[in-house]
């Protein structure tokens, strides 16, 4: 669809957003892949509930397994603006983009060699996914991985189960931890 010349109104309202603007609108429809938002200032989509989207990673700093965890229908939010997505004509939204990015200061403050309790959030073939912090999850790896040795057996971890782990690698480009079972809990 040439959405300039069927939708100009939409076209000229999402070329005139800025990257890092905050818009206001009301949650209109949760998919299993994102949220569509009904921005205040904006005009009605031809095809899709709202003329703002967000993705499941942009909800929140905590990984986010449903939408329906974050937000609900009818809900009010503000939203950072990332991008006009001109295949879809839509504004690709932030919820997280509003708050601090809690693995900065996780990195900042956390030593490799420290051990943190964490709670097993996934168990995935190849490692756990432990939470050490407000939304930072680390990797526990079963197998060596990326030069990093063995840290346990994927039968040691449960979903839910609290454990410690020592933290081996702090990735802050990469927004990485890599984790490993101290030797006295093995």
């Amino acid at each position: 669809m040439d959405w300039q010349s069927e939708s100009p109104d939409l076209w000229a309202f999402l070329e005139s957003l800025h990257r890092g603007e905050i818009l206001s609108g009301t949650v209109a429809a949760i998919e299993r892949f994102g949220v569509f938002v009904s921005l205040d200032d904006g005009p009605g989509h031809p095809l899709f509930p709202g003329v703002g989207f967000i993705t499941l990673p942009e909800l929140s700093w905590q990984p986010v397994e449903s939408a329906t965890d974050v937000v609900a229908v009818g809900q009010r939010v503000s939203c950072g603006f990332l991008q006009f997505d001109t295949h879809n004509a839509e504004a690709r939204l932030s919820l997280r983009a509003l708050s601090p990015d809690p693995f900065r200061p996780f990195a900042d403050g956390t030593m490799t060699g420290r051990t943190l309790r964490g709670t097993v959030v996934r168990v995935l073939p190849f490692g756990a996914c432990v939470t050490v912090g407000d939304g930072v999850v680390g990797l526990v790896p079963f197998r060596e991985l990326q030069g990093r040795p063995a840290a346990g057996l994927p039968v040691s971890f449960r979903v839910g189960d609290e454990t410690p782990v020592l933290v081996t690698d702090v990735d802050p480009s990469g927004r990485r931890v890599f984790l490993s079972c101290p030797e006295d809990a093995q």
